[in-house]
């Protein structure tokens, strides 16, 4: 059986919240965050057995103890007069050597997740990840909306900070959503049930940073808290991205600087990141061929592995 449920729950109309890791890991801090603020209980999971490969052999005495995998549980909490399910998973059923869910697995996990939710009567579901953006690390990340039904966009356009994906400047309505989040859309649309990714803007420079995107699971947890009633304190995560904007500071001071880049891509790279601390919204789009040679540049310093000093705490 790949769906174990540890006891029966009445719940009326409950929404249901789902995070999985991904660029900035923005998903699954601002579930797992929400699952912690609300304290929520575990109340099932969805076996990892026919999924994942084990992460981890735990041997004891010379004898294999267990297989350690990674998990993907349920949730459940009552706030007020409101019924809340969560769906947290450790990772994301890939194939190959993708990051991301694709192919015959995925296809099962999202719909075994629509599964639960079917069966306690999900009025709505809440996915959430990254927007790449170009948008600076100092200013405050939006928050795309993508609804799998028609009837929610008049509701996503009235929220504060959130806008839907074919009013971001140069989407002209048409773009893509990688795995689950993206999936998990696709086939609640198929079984009548209705659905909504939340997108937290990341700097497009920081989509290769091994560092979570704390300040963009910030504006996913604000929005979601609009949407569902909720007070949620976020002093905690608030603080973290304080010191991630000063790690991050400290990270492009020494990416423009470094030696190992040629000077004209290290003023090309300052120039394109520095001019994003203007307002966004009038700002055009930089070349595809600039970006990705900006990119390439980065990501190779990220991979480099700089000394302690270059990375964000």
């Amino acid at each position: 059986m790949a769906i174990k449920l540890y006891k029966e729950l009445k719940l009326e109309s409950p929404d249901m919240v789902c995070g999985w890791p991904g660029i900035g890991r923005i998903g699954i801090v601002a579930a797992d965050y929400l699952r912690r603020v609300i304290s929520a209980e575990e109340v099932g999971e969805i076996e990892p057995w026919d999924f994942f490969e084990p992460r981890k052999v735990a041997i004891q005495d010379g004898l294999l103890k267990e297989l350690e995998f990674p998990s993907n549980k349920f949730y459940y909490q009552r706030f007020g007069s409101k019924d809340l399910l969560l769906f947290i998973g450790e990772e994301q059923p890939a194939q190959g050597i993708g990051l991301y869910a694709v192919g015959e697995k995925a296809y099962r996990m999202a719909n075994l997740v629509l599964d639960v939710a079917e069966k306690f009567g999900v009025r709505r579901i809440y996915t959430s990840g990254a927007a790449v953006a170009q948008i600076h690390h100092s200013l405050k990340p939006k928050v795309w909306a993508v609804p799998n039904n028609e009837d929610m966009l008049d509701e996503m356009r009235g929220l504060k900070n959130i806008f839907l994906m074919s009013q971001i400047e140069g989407r002209q309505g048409q773009s893509a959503i990688t795995g689950l989040n993206g999936l998990l859309l696709g086939v609640a649309k198929k079984r009548n049930m209705e659905a909504v990714c939340l997108m937290g803007e990341i700097p497009y420079y920081l989509q290769a940073s091994p560092w979570p995107y704390t300040k963009a699971s910030i504006s996913v947890l604000e929005a979601l808290a609009n949407i569902l009633g909720l007070e949620i304190d976020l002093m905690p995560l608030e603080e973290m991205a304080r010191k991630m904007d000063s790690g991050i500071d400290t990270f492009l001071n020494n990416l423009y600087v470094a030696e190992a880049i040629p000077e004209q891509i290290r003023n090309k790279i300052r120039e394109s990141i520095e001019r994003l601390k203007l307002d966004n919204e009038s700002l055009g789009p930089i070349t595809e061929e600039d970006q990705k040679r900006i990119m390439e540049q980065i990501d190779e310093f990220f991979k480099r592995g700089e000394s302690g000093s270059d990375r964000a705490s």
